[in-house]
């Protein structure tokens, strides 16, 4: 098992979703309801998915092996600028949930935040999953040595066939199709 192609698929469900949220908010713009139960369950894939599934494994292993192993070659800046990243990330989904809820006890004046923070957190997403995917991977994928790589492979390996993540993964492919039907996007 390849652990960057692993990384790679995830962020292409990842950007799926983010679709699905563009499409959510121009629906909103144009005058249609706040879809609060889809955004509920999309607050759910990314919590779940987007940030302790996948960002996980980004922090506890790929970007923990790339300070261990090339920080004296790239210092820290690249895999801070990630965490941090992630961190700002989290930061719109707490605001949106925020949002959403002061939407539903009658703040009307709220909708603007759903779209600040959906949209804030879609296009950071899509900025970070464009680094990530053409430098960082990339660079880890020519720089770390290949017994690095191979561990973390195994470990990726060990980790995917948990019957947990393997429900998981259904859960949330069976929700983009729903939801990328539902919108059309």
């Amino acid at each position: 098992m390849n652990s960057i192609d692993v990384l790679v698929n995830e962020h292409n469900n990842i950007k799926r979703v983010l679709k699905i949220i563009r499409c959510i908010c121009v629906n909103m713009v144009e005058g249609n309801k706040v879809e609060i139960d889809d955004f509920s369950k999309i607050i759910d894939f990314i919590r779940n998915y987007a940030d302790k599934y996948h960002h996980g494994k980004e922090e506890e292993m790929l970007f923990k092996y790339m300070q261990e192993d090339l920080s004296s070659d790239i210092g820290e800046g690249p895999v801070r600028g990630m965490f941090i990243e992630h961190d700002y990330a989290r930061s719109f989904i707490m605001n949106l949930e925020i949002a959403i809820k002061k939407y539903k006890s009658g703040n009307t004046e709220s909708k603007v935040d759903i779209i600040a923070n959906a949209i804030g957190y879609a296009n950071l997403l899509n900025n970070h999953i464009l680094k990530e995917d053409n430098v960082i991977y990339k660079y880890a994928i020519t720089h770390l040595p290949k017994e690095t790589i191979n561990k973390m492979n195994k470990e990726f390996e060990i980790l995917e066939q948990k019957q947990e993540n393997i429900e998981k993964r259904k859960k949330y492919i069976d929700l983009i199709e729903k939801l990328s039907k539902k919108y059309n996007c």
